[in-house]
């Protein structure tokens, strides 16, 4: 599922907005500017970048670094789950999954995870908890609902949850029972994430994803009936067949329910990971200038429907806890998505989960068989990682603060390392230049920036900026990531 935020944001209105009055679908403003914006870029839910990671690690070395990890007795952890399999494949997906309707496999997984959760608590301190966990995949609902029971006493039992903790998991519609919802509503779940995508019967044939307005309906009313207070919705923009109209009438269905949250993802067309996306190749794929129309609509949608932005593709209702944390930089971002929940290390579970620890980055084996293999053999299945530098974690705040807040303060910069931020990243200032001529930010008289409505379409190229690692990644020539817009 990616730092602390900006602190000098008035309100969620004045930081975030993204006026119809500012950006107009099709103006020739936008037309000029996308054949300049338009590339490969990460969309960094880490800095450094996966690509980047080159360490491999072995059980013995992830062993020293779990002991070797801070604790102060009082920070909570984060829990992420990778539960891989789904019944059958989204055609636009490009996640770790596996396509299976075997019983065998869950509980092969089942077995496997407990016995890796419990090498990693092993060492752990006594009094380690957690404050968020989060199901993910994949299709966690995929388990069985004892299944699921299972999974979540396991995690318990090692990880005992703070009041008030955060649990949440993604849910399709589709493999959802009642009795899924008993069992959510049995172990506390108080966030569920539905992958909703596009109600259009035509998009819905191309992605391989059929699902009706009722099935979501009924499941979001059950949520809401057993006391789930965070529904967020994920769509998805530049798919098959999408066009304004009919991506209106989804936006419409998806406001009538209003859900607290919204993730508004632009589809990622990276047929070297996902090789079925290929087939959307020879069909109307929409291209960059139709996607950002799409975008565009929809987000004047979710503005008119009284909804807030936060970071790239969020948008949030005003009582949600995002919406509040906003001006308060109370806003995180790490691989589970934005959050308020400040915990400290985040440990991942599952093939392909990646922890995100003070040190750096861990990332488990990607292919199920691989990580049951390496977790029966030692424990653990670390397979690469990267060790954090003070640069790293210098650029990876920047970032976070363009990605979360749309603006970088170069006095709390100041405050946090004791430099000047104009100083250490002159290199960027060229670039910076370039980007409030187009409208995208406007530059502070201390040599921060504030990014404008605008600029909110080009975010991923404003941080870009600021990655070290980009340059020689795009000498590369290897595609490594989707298009920015």
């Amino acid at each position: 599922m990616d730092s602390p935020r900006n602190s000098n944001s008035s309100t969620p209105e004045s930081a975030s907005a993204v006026s119809s009055e500012a950006i107009t679908p099709g103006s020739a403003a936008l037309e000029a500017l996308l054949p300049r914006y338009s590339m490969a870029g990460p969309r960094y839910t880490s800095y450094p970048t996966a690509p980047a990671w080159k360490e491999e690690l072995d059980s013995t070395t992830y062993q020293e670094i779990l002991d070797a990890l801070p604790h102060d007795g009082t920070t909570p952890h984060a829990i992420y789950v990778h539960v891989p399999f789904c019944r059958n494949l989204c055609h636009f997906c490009a996640c770790n999954r596996v396509i299976t309707q075997k019983t065998e496999p869950p509980v092969r997984f089942l077995d496997t995870i407990a016995s890796e959760i419990q090498e990693v608590r092993r060492h752990l301190p006594k009094d380690s908890r957690s404050g968020q966990i989060h199901l993910g995949g994949g299709t966690p609902t995929h388990l069985t609902p004892p299944q699921l029971a299972r999974l979540m006493d396991t995690i318990l039992q090692s990880f005992p949850v703070e009041e008030n903790a955060e649990i949440s998991i993604e849910i399709d519609p589709r493999v959802t029972s009642e009795d899924h919802m008993d069992t959510l509503r049995d172990y506390g779940f108080n966030r569920i994430s539905l992958g909703v995508q596009d109600f259009d019967t035509r998009v819905q044939e191309a992605i391989h994803r059929h699902q009706s307005v009722d099935e979501v309906r009924q499941l979001v009313d059950r949520a809401r009936k057993d006391g789930v207070d965070g529904i967020n919705f994920d769509l998805i923009y530049g798919l098959p067949h999408q066009t304004e109209s009919s991506f209106q009438h989804t936006i419409d269905h998806v406001t009538s329910m209003l859900p607290d949250r919204i993730a508004l993802y632009g589809y990622a067309h990276v047929t070297w990971v996902a090789k079925q996306q290929r087939g959307f190749e020879r069909i109307d794929l929409p291209d960059p200038s139709a996607r950002l129309s799409l975008f565009i609509r929809a987000a004047d949608q979710l503005l008119e429907a009284g909804y807030i932005p936060i970071g790239m593709d969020h948008f949030v209702l005003p009582t949600d806890d995002l919406a509040k944390a906003l001006p308060e930089d109370r806003v995180h971002r790490n691989f589970m998505g934005y959050t308020t929940r400040p915990c400290g290390e985040l440990f991942a579970f599952g093939p392909s989960g990646i922890s995100e620890l003070s040190m750096g980055f861990i990332q488990n084996e990607r292919d199920l068989s691989a990580w049951e293999s390496r977790v029966a053999e030692s424990g653990l299945a670390a397979f690469r990682g990267h060790r954090l530098s003070d640069d790293d974690k210098r650029r990876g705040w920047v970032i976070s603060q363009i990605m979360c807040g749309a603006r970088l303060s170069a006095s709390r910069y100041q405050e946090l390392y004791a430099e000047d931020f104009r100083t250490r990243f002159a290199s960027a200032y060229p670039q910076l230049e370039a980007f409030q001529e187009d409208g995208l930010l406007e530059l502070d008289p201390d040599g921060g920036f504030t990014i404008t409505p605008t600029g909110r379409m080009f975010i991923r190229n404003i941080a870009m900026s600021f990655d070290a690692y980009l340059p020689s990644q795009q000498k590369d020539g290897k595609p490594m990531f989707s298009r920015t817009v």
